[in-house]
């Protein structure tokens, strides 16, 4: 029986040389059972093969557990998605050599709002922030985006940002637009009010064919305040241009939206087709 482990490479740049010219002939040398791939994704990038090489990796690399790298990769100030990461996984070869696993993966979450700044950022803060003290943020991949790229690269809205931690939830992630990618990346994508959702559905109906979407992406897009329990909303409200009790409605809204998700996603009930 032949045993696969996931190794995350924290600082791809730095290790990577280091990692092929130790690893690599030894690697080629390895029964094909137990194999060695590299998926092309942006740092920290997946190396798998088994234990009996692993002696022989600098001890530069790190073996972990449904855990994200604390770096980012692509966007700064943002941590690294698992979205689009294998969760930790054990998985054995049969004797007629087909391969099984009780691998869990992630459940993948993206939040959108017009301009990434505002709600959906809050409810990315909000949701990592139930996810965590429930002792589950290494279950869940978590985002956040926007239908417009106007504020592309920038942080969360100040006025936001001070709220949310005033109840003692970080927002730390940077603007960035929605991508074709996200259909396929997410599991559920959580459209904010009516007006984003169909921005989302316009965008998937523009991009399915030339990027080769599934086509029932579309049933991934649900609205925030439908997972509401405590509230009778069916939008969250875009606080930009009110007071400071805009900002605390959004919030009271998110939290209730977000336990009421994270339920339903524990339930099996709210995960959209992947």
């Amino acid at each position: 029986m032949d045993w696969t482990i996931t190794i995350i490479i924290q600082h791809r740049e730095i290790f990577l040389q280091e990692l092929m010219e130790t690893t690599f002939t030894q690697l080629l040398q390895t029964p094909t059972s137990s194999h060695f791939c590299h998926r092309p994704l942006p740092p920290p990038s997946f190396f798998h093969f088994s234990p009996a090489v692993s002696s022989s990796l600098p001890s530069s690399l790190n073996i972990v557990r449904c855990r994200p790298s604390p770096k980012r990769t692509t966007r700064p100030g943002r941590p690294f998605c698992p979205s689009i990461a294998p969760s930790f996984s054990m998985a054995s070869s049969t004797a007629d050599g087909a391969t099984t696993t009780n691998a869990k993966k992630p459940a993948r979450v993206l939040f959108v709002c017009l301009g990434n700044i505002c709600r959906s950022p809050a409810a990315e803060g909000v949701f990592r922030d139930i996810v965590k003290r429930r002792g589950l943020d290494g279950e869940f991949g978590i985002d956040s985006a926007g239908t417009i790229d106007y504020h592309e690269g920038n942080p969360a809205d100040p006025r936001m940002r001070a709220a949310a931690k005033k109840r003692g939830v970080e927002i730390t992630s940077i603007s960035r637009p929605i991508r074709p990618s996200d259909f396929q990346d997410f599991d559920i994508i959580l459209a904010m009010d009516k007006q984003n959702r169909d921005d989302i559905l316009r965008a998937f109906n523009k991009w399915k064919v030339r990027d080769g979407l599934p086509e029932d992406g579309y049933k991934k897009v649900r609205l925030m305040c439908s997972y509401c329990k405590k509230h009778d909303e069916s939008e969250v409200p875009d606080p930009y241009y009110g007071g400071p009790q805009g900002f605390e409605t959004v919030l009271d809204l998110l939290e209730d939206a977000c336990e009421s998700l994270l339920e339903s996603i524990l339930a099996g009930n709210a995960l959209g087709s992947s």
